[in-house]
């Protein structure tokens, strides 16, 4: 009670002390009164003390210069205007066009075309190159299709040969004519499952057995053919269709027009070929029937620059790597069909 009455009559701001402590005299505590920080416009008013202080941030003008930003004008020099040199991007060997790479498709950097040297016969300048673009697929497809091609070539020019150089088989083939039309339907029904079958002529073994039967199946009946001529016209058209073969494979590779793109009139024109053959088969005369062979040689001249191009795909159209078996035909039966209507033009003529 003594406690408590003092604690009312002095009317400090202190409560009483805990239990348990001694009781004295305790001097009073100053009120806490905040210092004004320098530069305050009004001195601040004191608060109660708080367990967690911050320091406060300073008020009034700020110590740092405040200068005012120049006004223009700025001189405004021209941009120099171009053309500027741009140095040429590496080719892309993935096939995915690379952001750095011009997309105008006019620009002479378009795709995998650079601007050194001619284009090869990799770079396909209308299409985005894909990974049939690599160059080591693209060799080993065409290394693989002329192996084939190579083998295919000796096999008729071995038959031919036979057929022409030995009297007994050529006296053979000449009073066993049903032998030709039989080999001849051997050859359709071949031709047929490789042309339209496309998951049968990728299919190994099963394509190369095919093609192996066509093969000699039309070496057969080429042979068969070759032995109605003279010898002497048969080496000539022999000698004719190598070379004109390779000069044709050769400029194939090497011109920048495209062939390909011709693909529909070369349609139009094997139509138009059908129907002289018809007019030739009613009509029995030597100057037709050299013309019409003057046209089909021309004609499957030009599918062997087609076919060869798409062998390549360097250019509108082009074969997948997958289907050498498919480009094999193509250019064997090309160069087989040059063969005969040279072979017919030198015979004719000779007559």
């Amino acid at each position: 009670m003594s406690h408590e009455k003092s604690f009312l009559v002095s009317g400090d701001n202190y409560p009483p002390p805990n239990p348990g402590y001694p009781v004295g005299p305790q001097p009073p505590m100053p009120p806490y009164v905040q210092p004004p920080y320098p530069g305050a416009p009004y001195p601040q008013p004191p608060f109660q003390p708080s367990p967690y202080v911050q320091p406060g941030y300073p008020h009034g003008p700020s110590p740092y210069p405040q200068g005012g930003y120049p006004q223009g004008p700025y001189p405004q020099g021209s941009y120099p205007q171009g053309p500027y040199p741009q140095s040429p991007f590496p080719p892309n060997p993935y096939g995915q066009p690379s952001p750095f790479q011009a997309q105008d498709p006019d620009s002479p950097r378009h795709g995998n075309y650079q601007e050194e040297g001619p284009p090869s016969y990799y770079d396909n300048q209308d299409f985005p190159s894909t990974n049939w673009d690599d160059k080591n697929i693209r060799q080993a497809f065409i290394r693989k299709v002329f192996l084939v091609l190579t083998l295919q070539l000796s096999v008729t020019l071995s038959t031919v040969a036979v057929f022409t150089f030995v009297r007994e088989v050529k006296g053979f083939v000449r009073e066993n004519v049903w032998t030709y039309y039989v080999s001849y339907a051997i050859f359709f029904i071949s031709l047929i499952a490789l042309s339209c079958c496309g998951d049968f002529r990728r299919k190994h073994p099963w394509n190369l057995v095919a093609l192996s039967i066509l093969t000699i199946s039309l070496s057969y009946m080429v042979g068969m053919i070759a032995s109605f001529y003279n010898t002497e016209a048969v080496i000539m058209a022999v000698g004719i269709t190598t070379v004109v073969c390779f000069t044709v494979v050769i400029f194939s590779m090497q011109t920048r027009y495209d062939f390909t793109s011709c693909m529909g009139v070369l349609l139009v024109s094997v139509v138009v070929l059908l129907i002289f053959a018809i007019l030739c088969i009613f009509i029995r005369n030597r100057i037709l029937e050299i013309v019409y062979a003057s046209l089909g040689a021309l004609l499957f001249t030009c599918f062997l620059a087609v076919d060869t191009q798409l062998l390549l795909g360097n250019k509108q159209l082009s074969l997948s790597p997958e289907e050498y078996v498919f480009a094999a035909l193509n250019l064997y039966t090309d160069i087989i069909n040059i063969f005969l209507y040279i072979l017919t033009i030198i015979g004719r003529a000779k007559e």
